[in-house]
């Protein structure tokens, strides 16, 4: 949003990871100029859509937004990224953007994507059980339209909390969004810079805390506790599982305490899956995740990586169409892991690693990178022993 407003920006305490900073160079690309250091992004802004080919690496985010951004300009923009991330599903978006009048081609709704506007069209009507952030790609983009948009959402949103972080920066960035009738009104004309600071990520905070809920105490500090965030219910799951947590100003703690199973709904929070499926897999009792569909989309299909983790260390764990059942309290032992490229799944499998006898091998090639590069360093930091052997990581 800094890079859509014309002038200069500050975004404080910025997270410098694979998935941001493939964020700036696709905004460079579209014509903004960015100064980065480890404090904050000073972002001068101002968009040309000069099209051309972008590569985003494994940034599904960036991949969906960059679509909508480059529908307002008459240049063709080629965007694609890595492997992984050409499983990723566009169709829908697409659709909805020639449906407003761009011109789209992609490889069977994935990428790479190319996409030519202008957009001509003022309503737009998409479902919204896939992915989130298909809807803050047409807000987005809408807000830079004279003219405004309409987005109209097709059932329930999936990780809806995300949907109000966008509306939010957006308000604060001074274009008016709301929600009328059943649809998504952007009034449009346009964004004002805005200097804005970065809160703590629940998201990355979910590993370190339950960590602690599983093998001691773990405080994690700079977390905003009134923030939109709806990763932050990672501390009211944890409690659903009998974890030991307390809160303060800026800060949270997860301890270790008798852990019995729990039934929760995904849906607002697909992210901490397969932090909370490990959780589940140290708890009495059965659990259930469920309502999370769209985790067969992510990095990998995260239903099926995050039980296929959890069954070669010894859990009790089926997969259902929308989540998992776990049969839990059996103590995990050490196994070698895949990761699939995923970040999240080698998060939760360096957690489930700590928790389980013997020693487990994980298969890591950095995906932390992407969206949590201190990871190894902070679970050194409190306590977690492990070697890194060139590439893989051995806890």
């Amino acid at each position: 949003m800094a890079a859509m407003a014309e002038g200069r920006s500050v975004v404080g305490a910025p997270l410098l990871s694979a998935d941001t900073m493939a964020s700036c160079r696709a905004m460079e690309h579209m014509g903004a100029r960015i100064e980065r250091d480890d404090t904050a992004l000073v972002i001068e802004g101002g968009l040309e859509g000069q099209g051309g080919e972008v590569d985003v690496g494994n940034s599904g985010t960036t991949l969906r937004l960059l679509a909508g951004l480059a529908s307002l300009f008459p240049h063709r923009t080629v965007i694609d990224g890595d492997g992984s991330l050409r499983s990723r599903p566009m169709g829908p978006l697409l659709d909805c953007l020639e449906s407003l009048g761009a011109r789209c081609l992609s490889s069977g709704g994935r990428p790479p994507v190319t996409v030519e506007g202008p957009l001509t069209g003022h309503r737009a009507s998409i479902r919204g059980d896939m992915s989130s952030q298909y809807i803050s790609s047409l807000l987005m983009a809408g807000g830079l339209r004279d003219e405004g948009m309409e987005v109209e959402v097709l059932g329930a949103i999936s990780s809806r909390p995300y949907v109000d972080i966008t509306m939010d920066l957006m308000r604060r960035f001074g274009c008016n969004v709301a929600k009328r009738n059943g649809c998504f009104v952007v009034e449009g004309g346009g964004y004002n810079p805005c200097d804005y600071r970065v809160p703590g990520d629940f998201s990355s905070a979910a590993f370190p805390l339950v960590a602690g809920a599983l093998c001691g105490d773990v405080t994690v500090n700079g977390l905003d506790l009134n923030d939109l965030q709806g990763d932050k219910a990672i501390l009211d799951i944890l409690r659903s599982f009998g974890a030991d947590v307390e809160t303060g100003e800026e800060r949270a703690s997860a301890s270790r305490s008798e852990l019995h199973g729990a039934r929760v709904d995904m849906g607002d929070v697909p992210d901490l899956f397969p932090a909370v499926a490990v959780l589940a897999a140290n708890a009495e009792g059965e659990s259930r995740l469920h309502n999370a569909r769209q985790l067969r989309f992510k990095e990998s299909d995260r239903i099926a990586t995050t039980v296929a983790m959890l069954k070669a260390m010894g859990a009790d764990i089926e997969a259902t169409d929308d989540g998992c059942v776990i049969r839990g309290g059996k103590r995990l032992r050490g196994a070698v892991v895949e990761t699939h490229g995923d970040h999240r799944i080698m998060m939760a499998a360096f957690v489930a690693g700590l928790s389980a006898d013997g020693v487990t091998e994980i298969d890591s090639k950095g995906e932390h990178q992407v969206s949590y590069p201190m990871f190894l360093n902070q679970m050194r930091s409190i306590g977690a022993v492990f070697e890194e052997d060139d590439d893989e990581q051995h806890g």
